[in-house]
């Protein structure tokens, strides 16, 4: 028998609020809501992953750029000081010997007490210190011992406690102790180079002249030796004990001699105050290691330096080590003051790039939180509808963000540092953190601006904004050109770096403004035509979408960016370039030059120099920097003479940039000139004499009187002649002096290439072509000048932030063509069905795109010239170009062009790619779904 039927009150449950579970089961538990992060991540997986690739990007180029920067400004120093040499990068302690109490042991304990003190600022290179004990010159009397004028060798005894590490015996034996009795020789060891040179041999007892202590001393020769390594920085300012030195003397007229160094045992360190008498010394040159320098650490390690060579330090060693007379001296304090003045002057050219990419990042960012805003708005909305507060939504977003941008940015920061090793991370620290905040609290700011209030449009917001972004920017431009880029040795300049920035941001601004309006007279004019393409692509571009009054600012304003901080850099570097390859051509004085000091060159070798190929002209040139000027204020003055071409040096000169004169002043029977004298050209510094009476005497004994018929502010042969100048014309001078025989400059103009001029020099002379003619070329010049490391990390540097910069303002060209998509889907599926073809709807999303790439390209291009115009002549370009230039960047329309075209090309192409990839796509899925707007 069934019971009744249960009744719809006997399936509730007892608390009325939901079905009653069936008799005999279990009730079923409610199950929790999802998690709201793993929700949203899995519903939008494409948006997750770009929000996470766009951070990724973002913090590693903000986590690389510091740390590419302090790698490159260390490598900078380094490089800096080691071309300096050891001996300007030493510490050199010198003391008077202890007489009587002369120890090898002495110097060891005294170098050991010198290195304790080195540390922590700096250490000792790996080459080791050198230290020992110094007497000496003194004449050595023997007959038949080379003397080049009479004067005879002089002869210097060393101890060095290390000299067998870097020497080898080649005859004879090494020096022991000396004998005792009175009058005995000194042992010693000799160069075999300086011994050939001196005609001295093993065995030989040199004699040495009666010192100021009516002694004489005596040094038997017994071995000859050769160094392992005569390159090796071991024997910096010990040259002399490699081989003969000449020397000249100060007497009138000086007269040449030989000098050297020889070696003595440590048991010899007693003889070495009766040989050297006064001039005896013990020496220790300690090396600082400049491997392990670090630019950020240079003023801790200046002073350290200073400290050890006339501070705290040099007092404790000198009570230490029992010398009163301890000295220390070193090149290194000015070296680093030398050092940190290029890494300061180079330092706002090269955060110029870095700073355009963060600005274009920024806006990027923006752009990226404007998107997914616009996708979410609704989302958003109903959550506040149904009670949800601003700070949950803001909170949930931020959480959901987290789960994607952390990740990321950890790896991008490991990943930099990886690639880029450097001891300092706070730049890096700070950097990542800046721009993960950014990528953090993009989307979460975006959204908490969507669900405040709306508040009424205030057209005075923006125009109090927009002017007060001009007050700035002018107020820049103006202290920039007022005082320059100041202050002076403060490294970075914020207003050198911030203004092309602003004057980015101020032409965005005035082309937002200017944009719809001028676009709009397009649409108008372009509506009279026939077609509809051009009228409605325009008309887009006019106005904003998504129910927006005018465009977005943000992509313009990123493009702007871009080409503005491209087109200033590349036309600095440009700018670099070019006076560097000027400063090269002056000082080369031309494009090649062969020279033979205290030589000629023959016909065959300037006849082959002239037919390489690259040559277009070149000149023979007699120069002589030991010729007297009769007539002059004071009676008679030293000068430089250059003889020439006229024709060919005028054009020579011309082209090198020295100075520009007329080839008819020096042609034969110039205006001013007699049959007795020769036309010349001579420097300013002696136009204010009276040159009626001018007369030449040259050091081969020809006279010449002189017409002077101009004044050259410089000459091509003698760019930094240490002598008054004058210019003469060749034909008069041979013909009037035809003991001048064969010039000794050859200058040529074209690209000629070193190598090839080398191989022609060791064709034409194979024994001793190297050593007999110099050879010079500006592209060698330039690439010397251009080889500094500061140089080059500035100039790589910008190149990566600019491609940096041009990737961003492409990506915002395309999010800002994200954004505009359902609108212009939905108005191409509206067309489709009115007999729109593909091709066509491909056509009209350019037509709508090209407006914001032309502006930008034309923008930005006006605004980099204007930049260059405004900030150029503030910017030195000494520290780049590797030597002194005249402060000031020329106006350069080509590498701003190039910006500007190669940019707008990009996005010309980005735009397609774009339309002709998700355009059809998008326009299916609208005539699919229908419109439901």
């Amino acid at each position: 028998m069934t019971g009744p039927a249960a009744t719809d009150a006997d399936r509730r449950a007892p608390d009325g609020t939901g079905p009653r579970a069936p008799r005999g089961s279990a009730p079923r538990a409610v199950p929790p809501p999802a998690p709201w992060v793993r929700t949203r991540l899995r519903a939008t997986p494409l948006s997750a992953l770009l929000g996470a690739a766009l951070a990724f990007v973002a913090v590693l180029l903000a986590a690389a750029l510091p740390r590419a920067m302090d790698r490159g400004t260390d490598q900078a120093l380094r490089s800096f000081l080691e071309s300096r040499g050891p001996s300007q990068t030493s510490l050199n302690v010198t003391a008077r010997p202890r007489y009587g109490e002369e120890s090898a042991q002495n110097l060891d304990e005294v170098l050991a007490t010198l290195v304790s003190r080195t540390a922590p600022g700096f250490a000792v290179a790996p080459a080791g210190p050198v230290h020992g004990s110094a007497a000496g010159p003194r004449p050595l009397v023997n007959p038949g011992l080379t003397a080049p004028d009479g004067v005879p060798p002089q002869m210097s005894l060393y101890h060095l406690r290390t000299a067998s590490e870097h020497v080898r015996l080649v005859e004879g034996h090494w020096p022991g102790a000396p004998a005792t009795a009175p009058g005995s020789p000194v042992p010693v060891a000799l160069s075999q180079s300086a011994a050939k040179t001196l005609r001295i041999r093993v065995g030989m007892v040199l004699e040495t002249a009666t010192g100021q202590d009516l002694t004489t001393m005596k040094a038997e020769v017994v071995g000859l030796y050769a160094p392992n390594d005569d390159a090796e920085d071991y024997w910096t300012d010990l040259t002399c004990l490699l081989r003969a030195c000449l020397s000249m003397t100060t007497t009138q007229p000086p007269a040449a001699f030989w000098s050297t160094d020889a070696l003595v045992a440590a048991e010899a360190l007693g003889r070495l105050t009766y040989w050297g008498e006064a001039n005896t010394k013990d020496f220790w040159r300690i090396p600082v290691d400049t491997g392990s320098l670090r630019a950020d650490q240079l003023p801790a390690t200046a002073k350290a330096v200073a400290s050890y060579v006339t501070g705290p330090t040099a007092a404790r060693l000198t009570q230490e080590t029992h010398r009163d007379d301890l000295r220390v001296a070193s090149h290194l304090p000015e070296q680093f003051a030398l050092a940190e003045a290029r890494r300061q002057a180079a330092a706002p050219l090269a955060a110029m790039g870095p700073a355009g990419v963060a600005g274009v990042a920024f806006v990027v960012f923006c752009l990226a939180a404007g998107l997914t805003g616009d996708r979410r708005e609704s989302e958003l909305r109903l959550l506040l509808a149904r009670g949800g507060s601003r700070a949950g939504i803001v909170r949930r977003l931020l959480a959901e963000n987290a789960v994607t941008v952390l990740p990321a940015a950890a790896l991008a920061t490991a990943l930099a540092v990886l690639l880029l090793p450097t001891p300092r991370s706070q730049g890096t620290v700070l950097a990542a953190s800046a721009a993960t905040l950014l990528a953090l609290l993009a989307v979460p700011v975006r959204a908490f601006v969507l669900l405040s209030p709306k508040r009424p449009p205030g057209p005075r917001r923006r125009l109090v904004a927009e002017l007060l972004v001009l007050a700035a920017t002018a107020a820049a431009v103006f202290e920039v050109r007022s005082r320059g880029v100041a202050p002076a040795g403060a490294g970075v300049d914020p207003l050198l770096i911030a203004a092309p920035l602003l004057l980015a941001l101020c032409g965005g601004l005035l082309l937002a403004r200017l944009q719809p309006a001028l676009v709009g007279a397009l649409a108008r004019a372009a509506g009279r035509g026939p077609g509809l393409l051009g009228f409605l692509g325009l008309a887009r571009a006019a106005r904003g979408t998504g129910g927006r009054a005018r465009p977005s600012v943000l992509p313009l304003i990123a493009m702007l960016l871009a080409v503005t901080t491209g087109g200033f850099g590349a036309t600095v570097l440009t700018a670099v370039a070019d006076a560097r390859f000027e400063a090269a051509r002056a000082a080369v004085g031309g494009d090649a030059q062969l020279t033979a000091p205290g030589g000629t060159l023959p016909d065959a070798l300037t006849s082959a120099a002239a037919a390489l190929p690259g040559v277009r002209s070149s000149v023979k040139v007699w120069t002589d920097d030991n010729v007297f000027l009769y007539g002059t204020k004071t009676g008679s003055t030293q000068i430089s003479v250059v003889v020439a071409d006229p024709e060919e040096y005028a054009q020579l000169s011309a082209a090198a940039g020295t100075a520009r004169f007329d080839p008819a002043l020096l042609a034969p029977g110039a205006a001013g000139t007699s049959g007795t004298s020769v036309p010349a050209l001579i420097s300013r510094d002696l136009a204010d004499d009276d040159t009626s009476g001018f007369q030449l005497r040259l050091e081969n004994g020809g006279a010449l009187k002189l017409s002077v018929v101009g004044v050259v502010t410089g000459t091509p042969a003698r760019p930094g002649a240490k002598y008054t100048t004058v210019v003469l014309p060749a034909p008069q001078v041979l013909a009037a002096i035809p003991q001048m025989g064969l010039p000794n400059t050859w200058l040529a103009l074209g690209a000629v290439d070193q190598h090839r001029l080398e191989q022609v020099v060791r064709t034409a002379d194979p024994a001793g072509g190297a050593e007999r003619y110099r050879v010079r070329t500006s592209s060698a010049a330039a690439a010397e000048l251009g080889s500094d490391p500061l140089q080059r990390s500035a100039e790589r540097l910008f190149w990566a932030s600019l491609a940096g910069a041009a990737g961003f303002a492409l990506l915002a060209v395309l999010l800002t063509l994200v954004r505009a998509a359902p609108d212009r889907a939905a108005l191409l599926a509206r067309l489709r069905t009115m007999g729109l073809r593909p091709r066509q709807g491909v056509q009209l999303i350019l037509v709508e795109s090209v407006p914001l790439a032309l502006a930008a390209a034309i923008g930005g291009g006006l605004l980099a010239v204007g930049a260059v115009a405004l900030l150029g002549p503030a910017v030195d370009l000494s520290t780049l170009v590797g030597t002194q230039v005249p402060a000031g960047v020329p106006v350069l329309v080509r590498p701003v062009l190039t910006q500007a075209l190669g940019l707008a090309a990009l996005v010309a192409g980005a735009v397609l790619a774009e339309a002709a990839i998700s355009g059809r796509r998008q326009i299916t899925t609208e005539l699919r779904a229908g419109d439901q707007r």
